[in-house]
């Protein structure tokens, strides 16, 4: 592989490893090191990875609480409008009005809890960049293993301190089982 890889054609460096604990420690060790652009890949979630390379917060608990403030405020002022203004309806001599909100109460959770939910499904989705059908890391032979068995650190070549020769030889100081060029 030429040592002289242009950031155009060269994604990163991505490691493998073994276990857990070694992606972890790899991580913060990279982190540690000053590099920002990392990704880790795992078969499962692993919460102290997240933590290690600087993923500390999203902002889809949000996003679900405003779909959700959306759909109770929208049941209710439709209700609302459709009662008092649209159709009114006189039930046993009393006309429809705001004091009849305990009536939309059940509608109105309901709304709240159909947005909050499409926002959560929608919101993962963009947030997570899916599909995505296509990755530079899948150019790598061994990373079908990540889904199985083996844990990867990825740093993208984008990160300001990348430097192919000094970036490959920090990475394989972490004791991976392997280190492999990323090519766009």
């Amino acid at each position: 592989m030429d040592h002289k890889k242009s950031s155009s054609e060269l994604y990163g460096l991505i490691a493998e490893f073994d276990t857990p604990t070694e992606a972890v420690e790899a991580a913060k060790k990279t982190y540690a090191a000053g590099y920002r652009q990392l990704n880790a890949y795992s078969p499962y979630p692993i919460e102290e990875l997240w933590e290690a390379i600087g993923v500390h917060r999203t902002i889809l608990p949000l996003i679900i609480f405003f779909g959700g403030l959306l759909g109770g405020l929208g049941g209710f002022l439709m209700q609302w409008y459709l009662l008092t203004i649209d159709y009114p309806l006189n039930v046993g001599g009393k006309p429809a009005d705001i004091s009849s909100w305990p009536a939309w109460v059940p509608i109105t959770f309901e709304c709240t809890i159909l947005l909050a939910s499409l926002s959560a499904v929608v919101g993962m989705i963009l947030l997570n960049r899916l599909p995505q059908p296509y990755h530079p890391v899948f150019n790598v032979p061994r990373f079908a293993l990540a889904s199985r068995d083996r844990f990867f650190l990825a740093i993208k070549s984008n990160d300001e301190k990348f430097d192919y020769e000094d970036t490959k030889r920090f990475m394989q100081s972490l004791n991976p089982r392997e280190v492999f060029d990323v090519e766009e």
